[in-house]
């Protein structure tokens, strides 16, 4: 079958050999190496899903995503439903496999936005009542526990019993017979109790020979005197095996009842340790997640530094070389790229790694190449890639080629070509040529075809002519078709028919060797008499030759070597301005760093003034403070209230904010003057005065424009006086004077001191509720906690909205003032 002929080709078990070295499970590294074809571009776009959520999980936690204890047990719940008994390894493997699972779905339900995964997981069951059972019943080292059954425990205590009495009749038999035995020692051979007797001495203990020793020294020897027990102990242990067997029996039937269910969870693990994978996989490749596109809705294939997967891995763990990455870019009415250039050049890489990148974006990997990866959905990759001779069915190569792509035609079926509209035109000799556009065409396949080659292996006429035919019906019935060729006659096709472009592998002529960039737009051309000339083949040689190929071609190579020219300076244009607009990046970086580390600074400068301000303004109120306490003193008199006006009037002077300075009156513009205007990096002339409104009418160069007075500035620097509209006096009203400050006095003042902190909550509340102005609540010093109690209680109050201690000559820290909204 041509499809998996094409896996074959493009090497696709090897990545999937790969993919499966990043598999948490037995079950999702097979299902890794057995990776199977979506059928849908939905199916896709699930796994595409998955695995960007796994993606997105695993980069939240700290371990990954863990799958330890899941077990293939597939093999096990087959042989419990054909009614098979189940040994103790096999039921752990089970119950491990339950734990392990149900800790998944945990995991991901305790995620948010991972709604895939969380469908995936919704219908799981885990069954932890059978994994608590099997647990029960089976230890650590897979054998049935004595709480397994009473019946078990009972047998089993007698076994214990029988070999203590054993084992005792046996210690004496050793004390009494020293001389007999070969060392003191109790052994078993086979399920019976022996001691090592001398064989000269064989007759001091009478009993069965069970083993000899290699050397026939040594006789394992079973007393006869303990004959009837270790006969009562073989039945025992029958007994056991047999209970054993019974209750593995029922685990396994409850094994059975649900196997279903299991095998449901299995798949589910599968799916979630393949999703993984696939995540992992696409992490270390530094992959990126797919779009798939439309091409009939003019959406572009953009793949930008497109990397070959398996030469990546070539290179990380086989020290291979480093991998040079393609660029491909695909308009949508394209069809068919040819790729031209030497041999050893990349063509067939490109083919490969376009190819694989397909794969991967179909069954839900990630393609490493840069963002944005847009690419459609195909529903059939399809190669010939290769040489496929054949000496045993005496196949050429051009054979193998035919019977190839002639299961690649059959795989795309027929199509039903639309109307093609012939138009008469002038080619590029200016001879009249059929000029054919396609219009409304077939329907085509969701197909990729990869041709290597395409014609090779025959006469180079009829070579070129069956390739032309070939691409021209693949480009009817393929969505796309990229071939490489040698033939020059398939370069022209661009220029007949818009479906085609042209591509080619860069050659550097100075070294004789190859890049490997694709270049797209022009096609490669023969490097043959350069080469062999470069490598010192006889220079007449190369002028024979060159007269047989012709002027003509001669030409054409003249005319791309022309183009690559271009397109080298274009490129090297290109790299200047990405350079230019890096270093302008830098530097505006730079710019906006120091921008914001002085507002930082202007910041902190204002954040310090503010301190400054609010000390003063405690220092004006302590002095205010100071002339309150001296009039409340005794009775003030007229003399007296005048000094403290005196006093206070000095305060007021001492921290008034200093009145700012007015602004030096700019230039006013007139008609004719030079001003420059910042905004805009000019200097123009006024052509018109301000008006009312502030504006003016300037001139630079053979442009005028209105501009406004905050909008220009002197040739030195001076900004424009701004014109004052005038306005009606506003009524002048006096403010009125300032509160005079709180005086202390009995009806705000609360003496809390030899209170408890509860009891003092109490009174503070009511007399907060009662204050309308400053309340001084007295506390005094103490130990400290009645004012740590009463500090507290303000910060919670809602009609507190601040406090602070009372003056050294008020009471200090042993008194607060708590200031009433």
């Amino acid at each position: 079958m041509i499809q998996s002929e094409t896996l074959e080709l493009l090497e696709w078990h090897r990545l999937c050999q790969h993919l499966s070295t990043f598999a948490a499970t037995k079950l999702g590294a097979t299902a890794a190496r057995q990776l199977k074809m979506p059928e849908s571009q939905a199916k896709s776009e699930q796994l595409l899903g998955q695995t960007k959520e796994v993606y997105q999980l695993e980069s939240r936690l700290t371990t990954g995503l863990s799958f330890e204890g899941i077990q293939d047990i597939g093999d096990s719940l087959e042989r419990a439903e054909r009614s098979g008994i189940l040994t103790g390894d096999e039921l752990l493997a089970i119950a491990t496999t339950l734990a392990g699972a149900r800790n998944l779905r945990r995991v991901i339900d305790n995620q948010e936005d991972l709604p895939i995964l969380t469908d995936l997981v919704a219908d799981l069951r885990t069954y932890p009542e059978l994994e608590q059972e099997i647990h029960r019943c089976i230890d650590e080292r897979a054998q049935v526990t004595d709480r397994a059954s009473l019946k078990l425990g009972e047998i089993r205590t007698d076994l214990r019993r029988l070999r203590t009495q054993i084992t005792q009749k046996l210690q004496n038999i050793l004390q009494a017979k020293a001389g007999a035995v070969q060392e003191q020692l109790i052994t078993q051979r086979g399920d019976r109790f022996v001691i090592p007797v001398k064989a000269p001495q064989k007759d001091a203990i009478p009993g069965i020979v069970h083993d000899t020793s290699t050397s026939g020294a040594t006789l394992y020897v079973e007393p006869n005197s303990i004959v009837p027990l270790g006969n009562q102990l073989r039945q025992i242990i029958r007994k056991e095996q047999a209970e054993e067997e019974t209750i593995r029996r029922i685990l396994t039937e409850q094994v059975a009842a649900v196997k279903p269910d299991l095998e449901r969870l299995l798949a589910i693990a599968t799916t979630l340790d393949l999703a993984t994978a696939r995540s992992r996989y696409s992490f270390w490749l530094g992959a990126n997640p797919p779009r798939f596109i439309n091409r009939e809705e003019s959406e572009i294939i953009t793949l930008r530094h497109l990397r070959h997967p398996l030469l990546v891995w070539q290179q990380q763990h086989e020290q291979g070389q480093p991998v040079v990455p393609v660029d491909l870019f695909i308009s949508p009415q394209i069809r068919v790229v040819t790729i031209t250039g030497p041999n050893t050049g990349g063509k067939t890489v490109t083919l490969k790694t376009l190819g694989l990148a397909a794969l991967m974006a179909k069954v839900g990997l990630f393609v490493p190449a840069r963002e944005p990866v847009e690419i459609p959905w195909f529903d059939q990759v399809l190669a010939d890639i290769g040489d496929e001779q054949s000496l045993q069915q005496s196949l050429s190569t051009f054979s193998g080629h035919i019977r190839r792509i002639s299961r690649i035609l059959e795989a795309l079926g027929t199509g039903e070509v639309g109307e093609v509209e012939e138009q008469r035109g002038r080619g590029a000799e200016g001879q009249e040529k059929i000029i054919t556009h396609h219009s409304s065409l077939i329907t085509h396949h969701s197909s990729l075809v990869l041709l290597d080659e395409v014609g090779a292996g025959t006469d180079p006429v009829e070579g070129s002519a069956l390739a032309i035919a070939l691409l021209q019906y693949l480009a009817n019935h393929a969505q796309l078709t990229i071939a490489t060729t040698h033939f020059g006659e398939l370069k022209a096709l661009k220029y007949e028919d818009e479906r085609f472009e042209n591509a080619s592998v860069e050659f550097d002529e100075s070294t004789l060797s190859p890049t490997y960039r694709l270049l797209w737009g022009i096609p490669g051309r023969s490097n043959a008499l350069t080469i062999a000339l470069r490598l010192g083949l006889k220079p007449e040689v190369i002028a024979q030759a060159k007269t047989q190929v012709g002027e003509a071609t001669d030409e054409v190579n003249q005319v791309i070597a022309g183009l690559e020219a271009q397109r080298r300076r274009q490129e090297t244009k290109a790299t200047e301005a990405q350079n230019l607009l890096q270093q302008a990046e830098r530097l505006y970086k730079e710019v906006s760093e120091k921008a914001s580390a002085l507002q930082e600074r202007e910041s902190a400068l204002r954040v310090s003034q503010e301190v400054a301000v609010q000390q003063a303004i405690a220092q004006a109120k302590g002095e205010i403070a100071q002339v309150i306490r001296r009039l409340q003193k005794g009775t003030p008199t007229a003399q007296d209230a005048q000094q403290a006006t005196n006093a206070l009037n000095q305060i007021a002077q001492q921290y008034q904010p200093a009145t700012p300075a007015k602004p030096k009156l700019g230039f006013m513009p007139k008609v004719g003057d030079r001003l420059r205007i910042p905004k805009l990096g000019q200097t123009a002339e006024v052509l018109t005065a301000p008006n009312d409104d502030g504006e003016l009418t300037v001139r630079f160069g053979i442009m005028k424009m209105t501009v406004k007075l905050e909008d220009v500035e002197s040739l030195d620097g001076q900004k424009a006086e701004p014109v004052v509209k005038t306005k009606p006096a506003p009524t002048v009203v006096t403010p009125p004077p300032p509160p005079a400050p709180p005086i202390r006095t009995s009806q705000n003042t609360v003496d809390l001191r030899g209170k408890r902190v509860a009891d003092a909550e109490f009174i503070l509340d009511k007399a907060i509720s009662e204050a309308t102005g400053p309340l001084w609540i007295i506390h005094g010093h103490g130990t400290g906690k009645l004012r740590q109690g009463v500090h507290t209680f303000l910060q919670q109050h809602p009609r507190v909205s601040n406090y602070e201690a009372a003056e050294p000559a008020d009471g200090g820290s042993g008194v607060t003032i708590a200031h009433i909204k």
